[in-house]
Order: C-alpha cells, then structure tokens, then sequence
C-alpha cells in the first residue's frame, strides 16, 4: 500500500506540503465550515476516540478533541510531515490529542480502538480506497461510525471551474484526468463512494450535498482580493500543476484571464466562490 500510494506521499512531503504550510491559515479558515459540518455530522460525544485521517495541520483534530473532552481522544494522521510539523506546534499541551506522520491506508493502528473514523478531505487521494478504508475499518470497534467531508466533480466547484476554464486557449490543452483517477474530485460520483464503502465492509452509507459560498481571496480593497485570490490559485490546487514550467509569457496570460474570471465573482473586499462537496457517512457492522 506504500508503494501504492509513493506519489501522493512524495508530493506532501515535497512541493506540495510546502505550499499548504504558506498558506495554512487562509486554507484552514476556508474549510472550516466544511469540517464543521463533518464534525456535527459524526457527533462526536465526551470521552469518545477518534481517528482524524489526512488531519493537515490539525484544525479538524482540535475541534474533535474539543468535543470528545479530556476523557476522550483524537490520534491526526497525515503523510506530509511538514503539516504534521504545524500541527504540533499549533495545539495546546494540554489537548486530548496525538499526531502521527503515517499513511492511514497501511499504518499500523490498533484494531477495534475508535468510536468515530473522520475526514476532512483526506480519503480522496488512495490509489486503492477500497483496500484502504477496509485496512481503516478495522480500526474502528463494532458499530464505530464513520463521517467526512469530500469534493464533488470539479464540474461542480467553481474555485477549480473557474480558473480552469479561464486558461482554455492560453495553455496547450492536456487529457482530461481519469475521473476516478487519486486526487481531490476522485469521490465526485456518489455511486463510486459508496461502491468503495461497501466493498470495505461499511454499512448504512449515506450521501449529503453540503454547499457553501466562501471568500477565496480577501483584501483591503476589491482589486487586492481578487490579487490574493489569483496568487493563491497559481500557487496551490490544480491550476498550479498545469502552469508548472511554462514561460513567463504564458504565465502573464493565464494570470490575467483567471483574474478577469474572478472579477466576476461576487464580493465586496472579497472574492465568494462556491464549493460543492458530500458529507459521507457509513458505520462498521455491529458484529
């Protein structure tokens, strides 16, 4: 499963984990309210155990270890170890919770521990989700549930949408990426999600839409957002892999098409985007 999944564990630890520390906090504040729905969704209650995968820099892991309250306790697992770096230099001593650099899909974990299985965007990026969230499962005690937040298509989310489509004709055209394919619109189809959990071993599996408009970028001015919003999108997601070496010229046309692209966005000091995601929940199996 390492092996698997050497990519993904290459780029968080490289380029990709630098950048996400940069921009941590905007990043943060602008999935919050993704992961609070998440959060309420899982329920969790004091003294309960939670295993928080792809936990980043650790937000989701403190707002569950605020819920579980000392008498319970939240283990964050991530693959980058610069984040897991921010994380534990961003929590307070005295918090209910541990972080661990590991790849949740193969770590070792202690079976029949957790109440509660939570994501926050992490599950997405699994080049066998199915092996994974079954190696996960077994982590979980008889009816632990399981609850996070996941992207639909691209399609869907104009933060990606947008910029994309601004780029058209400016940039040589690529194929378009396998749909199923690891990375952040992989669980998109609401079928293949609950193929993959069903296969894994979970039961009750349900679906929700959650969708939210949320400032992308934010300054003292209207121009000085939409600025934050354009370097933000050339510096982390998918755009930026796409403009990765391409000559200056390229770049500067790209740069003025995106920003033409949010201009249109509603927002007065701020650039409000929406983003479509699913709340996944599943529980394992009682016996």
């Amino acid at each position: 499963m390492e092996e698997q999944n050497a990519d993904q564990v290459a780029g968080w630890n490289g380029q990709s984990g630098e950048r996400w520390v940069a921009y941590q906090a905007r990043l943060d504040a602008m999935a919050a309210v993704f992961g609070q729905a998440a959060i309420e969704a899982a329920a969790p209650a004091t003294g309960e155990r939670v295993l928080d995968i792809g936990c980043g820099a650790g937000a989701s892991s403190l707002a569950l270890a605020a819920r579980v309250g000392a008498a319970g306790h939240v283990l964050g697992v991530d693959i980058s170890e610069a984040l897991i770096g921010r994380a534990r230099a961003l929590a307070p001593q005295d918090t209910p919770l541990q972080f661990r650099v590991a790849d949740a899909s193969s770590a070792e974990l202690p079976e029949g521990v957790f109440d509660i299985l939570f994501s926050r965007f992490g599950v997405m990026f699994f080049d066998d989700p199915t092996a994974a969230f079954a190696h996960m499962r077994r982590a979980l005690k008889p009816g632990g549930r399981v609850a996070f937040v996941c992207w639909r298509s691209m399609a869907e989310n104009d933060w990606v949408r947008l910029p994309m489509d601004a780029i058209k004709g400016i940039v040589p055209p690529t194929a378009p990426p396998d749909p199923e394919a690891p990375g952040p619109f992989s669980f998109g189809d609401r079928g293949r999600v609950a193929r993959i959990l069903t296969a894994a071993g979970f039961t009750d599996i349900a679906l929700a839409p959650f969708d939210a408009s949320i400032p992308f970028g934010e300054g003292a001015t209207r121009d000085a957002a939409i600025d934050e919003a354009v370097k933000m999108t050339f510096e982390v997601g998918p755009l930026s892999r796409v403009l990765a070496g391409q000559p200056d010229d390229i770049r500067a046309r790209a740069s003025a098409a995106v920003r033409a692209a949010f201009a249109g966005c509603p927002g007065e000091r701020s650039v409000m985007i929406g983003r479509t995601t699913w709340i996944v929940t599943a529980r394992n199996p009682a016996s």
